[in-house]
Formats: structure tokens, C-alpha cells, sequence
């Protein structure tokens, strides 16, 4: 057993439960089997969208949930809050197909506990349930260095990026614009109707200082490019590897 394993607790009426809330069915079972095989830690429930994840959470009274970020209706952020203003006192990981540059410091401020990028969970969720569990913050180590770094940088300039100012929503509709997506297809990605991305998209103008939709898709288009460097988010991700079940990644 890992010193990571080895800060779970072992004893059956000790054990750590944690919901696993995720659309893609694939990777829910794929982090289940991930961390099912971890001593001291009990997969209670799965659900698959936002209501369906707030129900389990009444009714299993999970410690620790882990939450896709990219989920249809609602999506991770707000679920994040849902579920904190019921129970102040669970903890939340996200999860996410997007790197931790650009949500994980949402998530932080969302009341997250932790945030995990789905092409690393077989290595990092491990050691972000024990650091969660035990009552502290998990990101990456290469990602607290930019915090730190980020920090001190808007400490000495005085401004931070341009998109700081959106909304968890707003920011999630940027990034389908900027990857080409026309507003029919962004409201069927995000579960919401057309009339609610015209009206982000104009919420977006107005708080980036933009003229016209042309001018909000240039802006869109290069801030994916230069910023972003996300994929198309709608994809089902892979299922983690088996092999970090049982290894430990280091917490960051």
C-alpha cells in the first residue's frame, strides 16, 4: 500500500463515501473501478446530471463528491455551489477535461476542495481524495507554482485577464465560440435554449468592451488559441487507466 492509500481511513465504518457525478458512463465506471480498489474508500452512488446529483447527495450523504465540470443544464460550478449551500460540509473535486489554468481557480472560489484533469485522474485522484478528505486543498504542483506566480504578477500590475470579469456561464460560452460553434449548437452542448446563449453572448460584449458578434468571435477565436488551448469539451472522454489505482500520484 502507497503512503497516499495509507492516509484513507481502513476501518469499514470509516471508510470515505464519494459520489461519482459524471454524463459519460464510461468514465464513471472508470473511476469507479479506479478507486473502488482503494482500501478505505466506498463508491455510495453515480449520477449522471446536476438534479440527479443533488438527489443522490440527500439521500446517500456522501463525503466527498466528484464532479464533472462540463455537464449538460447546470454544470459543474453552479452544481458545485447546489450542492455546498445543502451541505456546507462535503467536499467537492472537480473534474475536468479542460486544464487547470483556466477553471481551476473558479472551481477554488465555487467551494471546490480539489481540481483533477481527466487525462490525469489514474494518476492524481488517489492523492486528491486523501488531501480532500483529510480537510485540505488538491492541485496540481505545477499548477499552485502558477498560482503563486499569477499572484504576485497581479500583485505588481495590477490587472488580471480580460475574461476574469465573466461569469463561470459566461466564460463556458466564450470557449465554445472561440472553437467555431455557432449559438444553436452551444445551447444544445450546454442543455439551454437559444435565447439564453443570445443573451450571454451579449452579456460577454458588454463586459469585454466588443462592438459586434464579428468582433465577439475574433475575440472568442484567439483567446481559445493563445489562452484556452482546450479541445471541443463535448467529446467523451477516455476511460483512466487502471495502472494509477493502486500507485499514489504526489499531492500537489
Amino acid at each position: 500500500m502507497s503512503s497516499v492509500e495509507s492516509a484513507l481511513p481502513s476501518s469499514p465504518s470509516q471508510r470515505v463515501r464519494v459520489l461519482i457525478v459524471d454524463d459519460h458512463p464510461v468514465f464513471r465506471e472508470g473511476i469507479a473501478t479506479l478507486i473502488g480498489r482503494v482500501p478505505g474508500v466506498e463508491i455510495c452512488g453515480e449520477a449522471a446530471s446536476a438534479p440527479a446529483a443533488l438527489d443522490a447527495m440527500r439521500r446517500l450523504e456522501p463525503d466527498v463528491a466528484l464532479v464533472d465540470i462540463s455537464l449538460p443544464g447546470a454544470n459543474g460550478l453552479e452544481l458545485t455551489k447546489s450542492m455546498l449551500s445543502e451541505r456546507p460540509k462535503l467536499r467537492i473535486i472537480v473534474l475536468s477535461m479542460h486544464d487547470e489554468s483556466l477553471y481551476a481557480l473558479r472551481a477554488l472560489k465555487a467551494g471546490a476542495r480539489g481540481y483533477v484533469m481527466k487525462s490525469e485522474a489514474s494518476g492524481s485522484i488517489v492523492a486528491a481524495l486523501t488531501k480532500v478528505s483529510s480537510g485540505s486543498i488538491y492541485v496540481s504542483t505545477r499548477y499552485a507554482e502558477q498560482l503563486i506566480y499569477k499572484a504576485v504578477q497581479s500583485l505588481e500590475s495590477g490587472s488580471g485577464s480580460p475574461v476574469d470579469g465573466l461569469s463561470d456561464r459566461e466564460l463556458e460560452v466564450l470557449q465554445h465560440l472561440g472553437q467555431g460553434k455557432g449559438t444553436r449548437t452551444v445551447a444544445a452542448e450546454l442543455g439551454l435554449s437559444v435565447k439564453t446563449i443570445e443573451t450571454h453572448r451579449a452579456h460577454i460584449k458588454e463586459k469585454l468592451g466588443l462592438r459586434d458578434a464579428a468582433e465577439l468571435v475574433r475575440f472568442a477565436t484567439d483567446w481559445v488559441t493563445h489562452e484556452g488551448g482546450l479541445g471541443s469539451g463535448s467529446a467523451e472522454p477516455p476511460a483512466p487507466a487502471l495502472a494509477g489505482a493502486t500507485n499514489g500520484a504526489s499531492a500537489g
